[in-house]
């Protein structure tokens, strides 16, 4: 509540408003509902508000559900190979109508429902999306990041609505571009289980890109929730260029974290 009042349409569209975002910029959106207190209409009013402030919105569609665990595999992949007995008893066959993963929330899952929208068909790391079909397009098996660079080179930005850099996806392909390790993963399909390349680490170190960023992010507060928007090229560059110095940046801290210890063991 706002001085006792719910959340509006209104107090979100003046909130991007406040951003600068223009109407022809492409977003890539990452949103918790829950962090703006309570809303009218709930995630339907945000993403209203979203696709009312841009022409192109994407969001990440990821479906974690389909993932398969093999008993071997290749070295230095970040996982424990065999030990998924339970998990892949519980996959799920990747279809294009399959729930977006609840770890990423229920305004990516309304879009994801929109009758506008399109899906990218990654088993494992699709996204949603409405104009934004030549992003959705260049997504491969082994580029599975591929759609946030086409949105950088359109002159895109990254909204973060109450969420922090930890789910901030284009971090992943400054990686990528910095020459990071990354990992195979395993997906259920109707057609078999496929080996997903390009695979990306963990983003639980990410909130330490915060100084490098600092430059040139833009905030608002709306409700109880801060909204952080980042031009994608900029951010994609300065965070390449800050591993390319810093082979080990941004890693997490955890001991158990059999990905960034992958990394570790890499070098870079």
């Amino acid at each position: 509540m706002i001085g006792g009042f719910m959340l509006s349409y209104r107090d979100l569209i003046n909130g991007l408003k406040d951003l600068g975002i223009a109407p022809t910029w492409p977003l890539l959106v990452h949103a918790s509902l829950s962090a703006f207190g309570e809303v009218r209409g709930g995630a339907d009013t945000v993403l209203g508000a979203l696709m009312a402030t841009s022409d192109s919105l994407m969001m990440p569609a990821f479906t974690y559900r389909t993932m398969i665990i093999p008993e071997v595999g290749p070295a230095n992949n970040g996982m424990v190979y065999g030990s998924g007995e339970k998990t892949n008893r519980m996959a799920e066959f990747y279809w294009p109508s399959l729930p977006v993963d609840p770890m990423i929330g229920v305004v990516a899952e309304r879009l994801r429902q929109h009758p506008h929208a399109s899906r990218s068909m990654h088993p494992i790391l699709s996204f949603a999306g409405i104009n934004v079909e030549e992003a959705l397009e260049a997504q491969s098996l082994e580029q599975p990041l591929a759609p946030i660079g086409v949105l950088a080179r359109q002159g895109g930005w990254v909204l973060l609505l109450g969420v922090d850099h930890t789910v901030n996806t284009a971090i992943h392909l400054a990686e990528r571009a910095a020459g990071r390790t990354q990992f195979t993963r395993w997906a259920l399909t109707p057609t078999g289980i496929v080996a997903c390349s390009g695979f990306p680490g963990c983003s639980d170190g990410f909130n330490q890109v915060e100084p490098v960023v600092e430059s040139f992010v833009r905030k608002v507060q709306v409700g109880e929730a801060t909204i952080q928007a980042l031009p994608l090229a900029r951010l994609i560059e300065a965070v390449t260029d800050l591993i390319e110095v810093q082979p080990l940046a941004l890693l997490c801290d955890r001991a158990d974290c059999e990905r960034c210890e992958s990394v570790r063991a890499a070098g870079h």
